[in-house]
Formats: C-alpha cells, sequence, structure tokens
C-alpha cells in the first residue's frame, strides 16, 4: 500500500533520507517528496523539511510505525508556532539596521526593514530548525497575511502619489516626467521578454514571475497567478524577487553617498 505521511516532527527536520535509513529500519520506500506545490523524487541526499509529504509504499504496519515517528499530524500544521515568527521579526530587524561598510564608500550601508527580514527569512527557511525552533509558516495563514500586504500596499502607494499626480501631470514639465517614467518602466521590460522568449523560450508564465520579480511588483505577481491554474509564475518570481530587492536597497545607497 501507499499513503502520504507528514513530517511534522522538529527532531526530524534537516536529517537526510540516508541518515534515517527509511528502507532497512522501517521496511518502507520513499518514492516522492511534495514540498510546498512542488514534488521530486526521495533520493538519498534529500533533507527533510517541516510539513513535507513523504509518498511512503510497503506494507501497513511498517508505514503506520513510520508516519508515527514523522509526526503525520495535520492540526499541527494548522496552528502557527509563534515563537519562531516573532524571532525571525526581530533578527530581520535588527540585521536591517546593522551598518555594513565597503570600501570607497564614506557612509555605511543598511538593508533596512525591507531587505532584512527578507534576508534572514531566507536563511531560516533553509535552516528549517534551530534547536526547538522550527521555521515553518502555515499556508492559510501565508496567504491571509499576503493578501491583506499587498492591498495595504496599494492604498498606501495610492494615497501618498494620487493626491498629485493631476497636478503633476498639468504642471509645465509633468507631461515629460510621465513619458520618462512610462519609458524607463516599458523598455527594459520589452527588452528583456523578447531576449526571454527568443533565446531562451521561457515559457508565458514562467516570463510573467520573472517580469513581476523584477520590477518586485507583487500586484502583478498577483494577477499573472489568477490567470492559470500554474505556479510558474510564482516559482520564478521567488528566485528574481530577493537578488533584485537587495541590489536595490543598495545601489541607491551607494549612488546616494558617491555623488552627494
Amino acid at each position: 500500500m501507499s499513503r502520504r505521511i507528514l513530517v511534522t516532527r522538529p527532531d526530524v527536520v534537516g536529517k537526510t533520507v540516508a541518515e534515517l535509513d527509511v528502507r532497512n529500519r522501517y521496511g518502507v520506500t520513499l518514492s516522492r517528496v511534495i514540498r510546498g506545490e512542488v514534488d521530486f523524487v526521495a533520493t538519498a541526499d534529500v533533507k527533510f523539511k517541516f510539513a513535507d509529504a513523504l509518498v511512503a509504499v510497503g506494507e501497513e504496519d511498517s508505514i503506520k510505525k513510520f508516519a508515527s515517528d514523522m509526526g503525520d499530524s495535520l492540526k499541527r500544521l494548522n496552528y502557527p508556532d509563534l515563537v519562531p515568527i516573532f524571532v525571525g521579526i526581530a533578527l530581520g530587524v535588527i540585521t536591517g539596521n546593522w551598518p555594513v561598510r565597503f570600501p570607497g564608500v564614506v557612509t555605511p550601508i543598511k538593508l533596512g526593514l525591507a531587505g532584512g527580514p527578507l534576508i534572514v527569512s531566507i536563511l531560516l527557511s533553509g535552516l528549517g530548525r534551530i534547536g526547538p525552533l522550527v521555521w515553518y509558516f502555515p499556508p492559510n495563514a501565508n496567504f491571509t497575511l499576503r493578501e491583506i500586504g499587498i492591498s495595504l500596499f496599494l492604498g498606501c502607494v495610492g494615497l501618498r502619489s494620487g493626491d498629485k499626480f493631476i497636478q503633476t501631470l498639468t504642471s509645465q514639465h509633468g507631461i515629460y516626467w510621465i513619458a520618462g517614467a512610462v519609458l524607463v518602466t516599458l523598455a527594459p521590460l520589452i527588452l528583456v521578454s523578447f531576449l526571454a522568449r527568443a533565446k531562451f523560450k521561457m515559457i508565458f508564465f514562467t516570463l510573467c514571475g520573472l517580469m513581476s520579480g523584477s520590477m518586485t511588483d507583487p500586484p502583478a505577481l498577483a494577477f499573472a497567478g489568477q490567470m492559470a491554474d500554474t505556479n510558474a509564475a510564482a516559482r520564478s518570481y521567488a528566485h528574481v524577487y530577493p537578488l533584485v530587492m537587495i541590489l536595490r536597497i543598495i545601489s541607491v545607497q551607494i549612488l546616494v553617498a558617491f555623488f552627494y
């Protein structure tokens, strides 16, 4: 028989299939690992992450014993552990405000409240667990906070820029500012899109995620995600967004330090 088993025991997080010796110890064969919405082959060097779904094949008693040792508790996944969340936030704030000095730049560079938590979350996600702390956030809570964050972001942008948009547009040089903004925004997008499609044969939804991530534009990603039932856009966005965000934060501060 085969069964899908959830990894919910903190002490097995970070261990590999070979370290647990699943086949000899339990008499069970792992065929697939499902992480988020991506599944892959359970090779010997695969490390278990919290909330991984393991497709196990074997005798019923063997699978039950293996499931007991893995945790296999759906209830455990539905309740967020607040201690790791607040520890992660605190580490992100500290990292964002930590001054970093570069040669030739007088003013120290800081990642800020956008870059610091981003870097810390990526590192903690890669670690998976530190002692009793498991770095995991339930998907339902993640989706809720993401949608609320996008709505608040769009609302703040509108309130900050909308009141002077007409005034700027109708001013003496307003139309030139708008035309320049359109050119700076569209020219790189069009160039990279043609290059990605013509040379790298990138599929449309992967390209949508790439463009959204390169412009650090969550609303564009949300729009692309609603167009089809695929995670191609989200995966490419996740690869591009962190690098672009960090480069934007650092490059602007370096330019200001050099020219002013």
